[in-house]
C-alpha cells in the first residue's frame, strides 16, 4: 500500500461549519466555524468523553464537570473566532445551542450535529418527558377531534349515592 492509495486527507474532512444564526437585531448571519486544532480537539473530547462515561454510568455527578468558567472556556475553544460575536449577539440558551452544536460536530460529525442542530436533543438520546407528550399531545389531539364518541366516566370503582342491589 502507497500514499498513491489514499485521497489527501483534505479531500474529505470538514473544514469548518456554517451555521445560520439570529441576532437580537433579528437578521440572521452566517457564521463559519473552523476546525480546531488537534490539540484543543482533544481537549474538547476528553471533556465530553468523562460527561458520556459518568452519563453512561447511570449517576449524576455529585460536584459540576465544569465550574462556569471551564464552561465558557469550552465554549470559546469550540467556537474559535466567532466566540466573542455570537457572545454579544445571542441570548444564552442561543449561544449554547450553537457551542454545543459545534461540540457534537468535532466530537463526532456533520450529520450529528446537524441533528442536534434541529432538535435540540442529544443525538441517541430518548426526547424528555415534556417534548414526549407535547408529542403525543399532537398525535392525540387529531383523533380526539375525529371522534365524536363520549368518553365514558369514571370507573374507579366507587358508587357514591347509589345503592347496590341484591340478588333474589
Amino acid at each position: 500500500m502507497s500514499a498513491d492509495d489514499f485521497e489527501a486527507l483534505d479531500a474529505f474532512l470538514d473544514d469548518y461549519l456554517k451555521l445560520p444564526v439570529k441576532g437580537k437585531d433579528g437578521t440572521v448571519r452566517v457564521y463559519r466555524i473552523e476546525d480546531p486544532s488537534a490539540e484543543d480537539g482533544l481537549r474538547i473530547e476528553r471533556l465530553t468523553s468523562l460527561a458520556a462515561r459518568l452519563a453512561a454510568g447511570g449517576k449524576r455527578p455529585e460536584t459540576p464537570l465544569l465550574d462556569d468558567q471551564e464552561e465558557h472556556d469550552l465554549y470559546r475553544t469550540c467556537l474559535g473566532a466567532a466566540y466573542e460575536p455570537l457572545l454579544r449577539e445571542l441570548s444564552w440558551s442561543a449561544f449554547k445551542h450553537v457551542a454545543l452544536t459545534v461540540m457534537f460536530w468535532v466530537v463526532s460529525d456533520k450529520e450529528t450535529a446537524s441533528q442536534f442542530w434541529r432538535t435540540g436533543q442529544q443525538p441517541g438520546k430518548a426526547p424528555n418527558r415534556a417534548a414526549r407528550r407535547a408529542q403525543e399531545k399532537h398525535a392525540g389531539s387529531a383523533s380526539a377531534e375525529a371522534s365524536t364518541t363520549k368518553q365514558p366516566a369514571s370507573t374507579s370503582g366507587t358508587r357514591a349515592g347509589s345503592r347496590r342491589r341484591r340478588r333474589r
